[in-house]
């Protein structure tokens, strides 16, 4: 392991150890959620605002009588990147995810509209470890 490598572990560890024990979750991927994040976590006024800003939220891309969705393009795209390498290991090796993927398939969902939802069930997680405790520490208001 490189010495830039070694340090970029230690400071996601420091700054979240809950993020990095997620599955799947490495060192690079908790250091680009982090960024996304950035200093002030109260910008962030929900869990879809964390999503459009990672550009995991669902577009509506019906015609016809087919109804469905797509990933928005826009965001930021480092972070949709990691969000991406994050569920490409998850399906890979996580049981629970790989479960999703056959049900998911059987009943008769494309990989890349199965890749979608796991993108925002992973944005509820990442949602809960980094913003939500800031959200429960606001000081009152003085009305």
């Amino acid at each position: 392991m490189r010495l830039h490598d070694l340090v970029l572990q230690t400071l996601t560890q420091r700054a979240t150890p809950a993020l990095t024990g997620l599955f799947g979750i490495g060192a690079d991927s908790a250091a680009e959620l982090l960024v996304v994040v950035g200093d002030n976590p109260d910008r962030i006024q929900s869990e879809a605002a964390l999503a459009k800003l990672c550009g995991a939220c669902p577009v509506p891309a019906s015609s016809g009588n087919t109804i469905r969705h797509r990933l928005n393009r826009g965001g930021h795209r480092q972070a949709n990147a990691a969000l991406h390498r994050i569920i490409i290991v998850r399906m890979r090796f996580h049981e629970p995810t790989i479960n999703y993927v056959a049900r998911r398939t059987a009943e008769g969902k494309t990989k890349r509209e199965i890749m979608r939802c796991l993108k925002r069930a992973l944005i509820r997680e990442i949602y809960q470890i980094l913003v939500a405790p800031h959200k429960t520490k606001q000081e009152p208001s003085l009305a």
